[in-house]
């Protein structure tokens, strides 16, 4: 993806982001928004302004989430929930193959239905950033995957900048945000300052130019573009979680006798929560079904994550078989080996595994650890239970 182009900048009213949805809508785009379901800020249909958590944000910090009322009538107060734009490109589960057995012949059943073409709005940069490394894994590498590039292609981006940050944020740390700066086809700043509500819109493609023309926004002046670029760095400066990438791939090889891998794994339920939540994970399963009369089948590609035993089994057994093990499988894939697999890490800084691990592992503080006090390279095998 290049980098932030200029484009048509803008300013609108509340009343216009209703609209915009609307023109997306009579444009053939299904509109997919942040929304307020069971609890939390999750991400569905959206069919009109008032789906919109207006007025909501969060409290979160390592282990905890709860949703509170911000005391505005803010549209994208709050950060990020438990969800990911993922659930849509990359689904949770898939259908790859349906057969029956009719008359003693096997048919198989191919009922594809059309992908919908979606317009996400509201995605953080952190999760535009997140979206150009699975388009890298699943469409860039050497092998492309037709599930997620059918569900891609044709895709309506509407990046929404930050004006605030949650404690688990270090999007700073990974370069990927609090701004928008590529991706986007709409980059959205609202400004909700001393009385004053309206939304600085930027588009980023010809495409995005042209919904935004139908809104027909009042021209912003210099000092709008600077009080949107001010909101932005007010939520930088909020930032106080860190991550310091300086060789950190060399790091995570050098240490994977670390003793700190043992602490970890006391505290971890491997639950795989962190998997499920992360943005850029993308390991799956498939999964063969029949009925009882073996005349129907079916083929199921489902999410996956390298905490479940099964994951790494192989004939013979599971290669990771202990909490140590699978652990250290994920942060140094997310933090060293994916850089030579993909070209980049797969971690944006949006701390979702921070927030939504049940025992608030941290894994900031897990490579400050092992930073401050390293331990030499071993060559040492493990064991089947993941130990020397």
């Amino acid at each position: 993806m290049s980098s932030r182009q200029e484009g048509p900048i803008g300013l609108v009213d509340p009343p216009s982001i209703g609209r915009l949805i609307s023109a997306l809508e009579r444009r053939g785009w299904l509109v997919a928004g942040p929304t307020v379901r069971d609890g939390a800020i999750v991400y569905d249909r959206l069919q009109s302004i008032d789906d919109l958590p207006r007025g909501w944000t969060e409290d979160q910090e390592a282990g905890r989430y709860r949703l509170e009322h911000s005391g505005d009538n803010a549209l994208f107060g709050y950060n990020l929930g438990p969800q990911s734009w993922k659930k849509y490109l990359h689904p949770p589960e898939v259908r790859l193959l349906e057969a029956s057995r009719e008359n003693g012949l096997l048919k198989i059943l191919n009922q594809a239905e059309p992908l919908p073409r979606y317009a996400f709005l509201g995605v953080r940069p952190c999760e535009l950033e997140a979206i150009q490394v699975l388009d890298r894994v699943l469409i860039g590498d050497r092998f492309s995957d037709p599930i997620y590039e059918g569900r891609r292609k044709n895709l309506f981006l509407i990046a929404v900048n930050c004006s605030r940050t949650a404690p688990t944020c270090f999007c700073t740390s990974m370069g990927t945000g609090p701004r928008a700066r590529r991706g986007y086809d709409l980059a959205i700043t609202e400004i909700l300052e001393g009385g004053r509500h309206e939304f600085l819109i930027e588009a980023g493609t010809a495409q995005g130019a042209a919904v935004l023309e139908e809104l027909h926004p009042r021209k912003a002046g210099p000092d709008d573009s600077g009080l949107a670029e001010k909101l932005t760095q007010r939520a930088a400066n909020q930032i106080r979680r860190r991550l310091d990438t300086e060789s950190l791939r060399d790091l995570m090889y050098a240490n994977w006798e670390h003793p700190r891998w043992d602490q970890v794994a006391s505290r971890c339920l491997s639950c795989g929560n962190c998997t499920m939540v992360c943005p850029t994970c993308f390991c799956t399963d498939v999964e063969d079904t029949s009925d009882v009369r073996g005349e129907r089948a079916e083929r199921w590609r489902r999410w996956d994550s390298c905490y479940t035993l099964s994951f790494s089994h192989i004939h013979g057994g599971s290669v990771r078989w202990s909490v140590k093990s699978r652990y250290r499988q994920w942060l140094t894939h997310k933090l060293a080996s994916w850089i030579e697999q993909f070209g980049g890490s797969g971690c944006v800084g949006c701390g979702r595994c921070i927030t939504w691990c049940p025992v608030g592992i941290d894994l900031t503080e897990e490579v400050r650890a092992i930073r401050e006090t390293p331990a030499r390279a071993s060559t040492r095998r493990e064991n089947r239970n993941g130990e020397p």
